[in-house]
């Protein structure tokens, strides 16, 4: 097949799924991020993932069945575009807008879209919207409840889905029913199945005449796949094949797991302009004179963030700049740059308003309120913050709509995307890249080997107005060493003898995708080092997986019984379904005292454990899931056995 097809590859599927950070690409491999990207990854997703000398084929074709699926367009098309889709992914609605964008340039002649259900398990209510279009489409409905949900993505709990569904003129009795009863429960999850198999785990993927692109792409990218489908087509069809057989035809031999190939030793050449290579992790980064900043004008070490006033990851991030600044008052300079994520729809209105508030001499006043506020934000919480900041309304207002306050933030998002500051919250300490909301201590190893540098530089002459420009000048030192984390193990789950050499404490979550996608190489690194390893497990639920914390809580009654690990085991191979009647039912399969269980689940008797395993990680600089602590060392993310390996071997080496 000629040409290749762009594809957005989910690093996030080979890597770890981190608390930290947001962003609107997918992240560098090993980068300890929280991956926003263009397409959402899918837990149970579980094709072979590719060794480092393996990439997946960009013309390998796949076989997607239309079964009986939602439909737009000609049962004889010439292109067939099936996609797998989540109501409540941000991304997904991006790629329905695409998708409406193809379907005016094509028409329901030529072309067919296929809906396939994939839910995500982190997307509380994101199945039972899937169950709900389904249920309007047994009346005739699917397309109008589809738009409907995705108009309102952020409005899909149950009563929404009522309320929708009598908008319509539904049989309301039949539809309530099918949710009541799960009736498309067992459709969804084949449609999920049959998804994962091809590696299209993540939302939204996108088959077109079966070849795969990944993620919320533009129109340009289907519009030239779709343009070679339909050249080949016509030739088919030229050739004798029916209109109707065409997709059987392209169907062909597709492949029905992910194809691998051997990854070329030189990069290969792409239709379009090359993209730039990844941001070196040391830079200058240049200040504005319009931007806001906090403590002296000239000092030591220079602190520039980017950051959006609606990702929580930047809250974060914003009260370790407070903690900053109060230990550092002479010798810290913080400064604030805008990268208002576009999945953030209040993030842009913000900003404005915290510029507006910067033209008055109140930025930071206002930064502090919006971060507050940061889940209710709107134009009448921006009025009400002038208000109560003793601003000019009229001037306040004026500035806000001003275009000279828009070009700022735009400069600030553009010069944001140059330098690497793709995703929020990204700092530079000095030119030194930290990305993510880590722990203050992460920013006062890298402080202090700064204030170190500039001191040298001011005993040799350097004036302190001078040092940012000096400092960013110089080849950046190694990072500091992290000191070793030390760990008590208390009553946590242990494999392997308790005095191994090698102690790695695993902080986890029943509910995170990466989780479950590292458990093969813990599996490799038992059978490796066998003896010479203790596995020690802790609990770290995370917050916005809602079913986290009680299967936590019911991996510890089931530890308290002496199976710990078995319940392990079923919990990930059932992430998906963590209800409290999931959970007894596989302590019924484990022969558990059902008594026992049931009540340390009804007094809560494990959340205190939960709870300080949680606050124990959060201490050793945990901050997401999956995240190891090695002999003191901690290691962040789903990572390859390699990366285990070296460490292992680095610390047996040093027992010798």
């Amino acid at each position: 097949m000629k040409g290749n097809v762009i594809v957005a590859l989910i690093v996030g599927a080979a890597l770890g799924f981190v608390v930290g950070r947001a962003t609107v690409k997918a992240p560098e491999p090993a980068k300890p991020t929280l991956a926003v990207a263009p397409a959402q990854p899918s837990p149970a997703a579980k094709p072979t993932p590719p060794t480092p000398s393996q990439v997946e084929d960009p013309n390998a074709l796949y076989r997607m069945p239309v079964g009986d699926s939602p439909t737009w367009g000609s049962a004889a098309p010439k292109v067939t575009i099936v996609e797998g889709t989540d109501f409540e992914c941000p991304f997904c609605s991006r790629g329905d807008a695409t998708l409406k964008q193809i379907k005016e340039s094509y028409g329901p002649k030529d072309v067919r879209v296929v809906l396939k259900q994939n839910p995500l398990p982190f997307h509380k209510n994101a199945h039972m919207a899937a169950e709900a279009a389904l249920a309007a489409g047994e009346q005739g409905k699917y397309w109008e409840m589809h738009h409907k949900m995705f108009e309102n993505n952020k409005q899909l709990e149950r009563a929404d889905l009522e309320k929708y569904a009598q908008e319509l003129q539904l049989d309301m009795n039949r539809f309530k029913a099918a949710l009541d009863q799960q009736k498309f429960k067992d459709k969804i999850e084949s449609e999920q199945k049959l998804l994962q198999s091809v590696g299209a785990g993540g939302t939204p993927s996108f088959f077109i005449n079966g070849r795969k692109v990944v993620g919320a792409q533009p129109f340009e990218t289907f519009k030239r796949v779709i343009d070679e489908e339909m050249k080949k087509a016509d030739e088919l069809i030229a050739k004798g094949t029916p209109a109707a057989s065409i997709y059987d035809e392209v169907q062909k031999g597709a492949a029905t797991s992910p194809k691998m190939i051997a990854a070329p030793n030189q990069p290969a050449a792409q239709p379009e302009k090359a993209q730039p290579p990844p941001a070196p992790s040391f830079q200058k980064v240049e200040i504005p004179a319009y931007s806001p900043f906090k403590g002296p004008k000239a000092a030591k070490v220079t602190i520039v963030e980017w950051s959006d006033f609606q990702c929580p990851f930047c809250s974060r991030g914003a009260a370790v700049a407070h903690e900053i600044l109060k230990a550092y008052p002479q010798d810290v300079k913080f400064v604030f740059r805008h990268q208002p994520l576009p999945f953030h729809p209040n993030a842009m209105p913000a900003a404005k308003a915290a510029m507006a508030a910067h033209k008055q001499g109140k930025f930071f006043e206002m930064h502090d309120k919006l971060f507050d506020a940061a889940k209710d934000l709107s134009p009448q919480k921006y009025e009400q913050f002038a208000q109560e900041l003793q601003l000019n309304m009229a001037k306040f207002k004026a500035d806000m709509d001003s275009a000279e306050v828009a070009d700022q933030i735009k400069k600030d998002s553009e010069y944001g995307n140059q330098v690497g500051a793709n995703g929020t919250p990204t700092f530079f300490v000095n030119g030194r890249k930290i990305e993510g909301a880590q722990p203050f201590e992460e920013f006062k190893r890298t402080i202090d080997q700064e204030i170190k540098r500039a001191d040298e530089l001011i005993k040799s002459g350097t004036k302190l107005d001078q040092v940012y420009d000096k400092i960013t000048s110089m080849a950046p030192p190694a990072p500091p060493e992290p000191p070793r984390v030390e760990l008590k193990a208390g009553n946590a789950p242990v494999k392997g003898p308790k005095n191994a050499p090698i102690q790695i404490y695993e902080f986890s979550d029943f509910q995170c995708p990466f989780c479950s996608r590292v458990n093969p190489t813990m599996k490799q690194v038992e059978e490796t080092y066998g003896g010479k390893i203790a596995i020690l497990w802790k609990n770290y639920p995370l917050p916005f997986h809602d079913k986290a914390g009680l299967a936590a809580e019911a991996s510890l009654a089931a530890h308290e019984q002496g199976k710990f690990w078995q319940m392990h085991d079923k919990l990930f191979a059932n992430q998906g379904a963590l209800d409290r009647a999931n959970l007894e039912q596989y302590a019924q399969e484990l022969q558990l005292d059902m008594n026992k269980f049931k009540a340390a689940l009804d007094s809560g008797k494990y959340k205190e454990q939960v709870k300080k395993d949680t606050e124990q990680g959060s201490s050793a600089g945990v901050s997401g899931t999956p995240s190891f602590v090695i002999n003191g060392k901690l290691l962040v993310g789903a990572q390859p056995f390699e990366e285990f390996k070296k460490i292992i071997d680095a610390e047996l080496a040093n027992k010798k």
